[in-house]
């Protein structure tokens, strides 16, 4: 089951009820990041791209936390029987599948985290987890803007970036850019000034 564009904003918005906070215009910033990078990529459905982008940060519904929110988000999600939204709540944060990676405080229990690794490990990411995971690493609330300038301003926040995901983000980002035959830089010049 995967929920219409009208059913994941009601969610969003009740989310953003329960929890008000940059979260949700970041949410919505992802998603319309991933329908104009889908729209530019023939095999993949742009209104699928922005239903995940809008729902994978639905864990913060339950309140500001950290690695906790890509748990609550999964299990919400596969409560209601969202499964592949579900999975993106999991995979958004790790382009690397290592939790040692969250930039975060690691709020869950030891049988949590456990249960986070073994999810992750029977994933197989698709485009539509790196597409995501490259739209994450764009969306500002305020509109897109060049990843580095969002990796730095996470980097400020937290005191740190690890190289490794920071590489495997630019990495995705080129694997983008190749399929679509055209930079991010490029493709959002005339919305965002990127």
């Amino acid at each position: 089951m995967f929920p219409d564009k009208k059913e994941a904003l009601r969610l969003l918005k009740e989310g953003n009820t329960l929890n008000p906070g940059p979260w949700y215009s970041h949410s919505l910033v992802t998603a319309q990041c991933a329908h104009t990078i889908a729209s530019h990529c023939p095999e993949m459905d742009a209104e699928k791209a922005y239903i995940l982008g809008m729902l994978h940060d639905i864990g913060r519904r339950f309140g500001v936390t950290y690695l906790r929110h890509v748990l609550d988000g999964y299990e919400f999600l596969m409560e209601l029987g969202y499964e592949e939204p579900a999975k993106i709540c999991l995979t958004h944060s790790f382009a690397e599948k290592d939790l040692s990676t969250y930039i975060g405080k690691q709020d869950v229990t030891e049988k949590e985290r456990d249960k986070i690794l073994i999810l992750l490990s029977s994933i197989d990411y698709d485009d539509y987890d790196r597409l995501i995971q490259v739209c994450d690493s764009i969306a500002l609330p305020q509109g897109p803007v060049e990843m580095e300038i969002r990796m730095n301003d996470v980097k400020t926040r937290y005191g740190y970036y690890p190289e490794s995901k920071w590489k495997k983000h630019l990495e995705l980002k080129t694997y983008f850019e190749k399929k679509m035959n055209l930079s991010l830089k490029e493709l959002f010049a005339v919305q965002s000034g990127i």
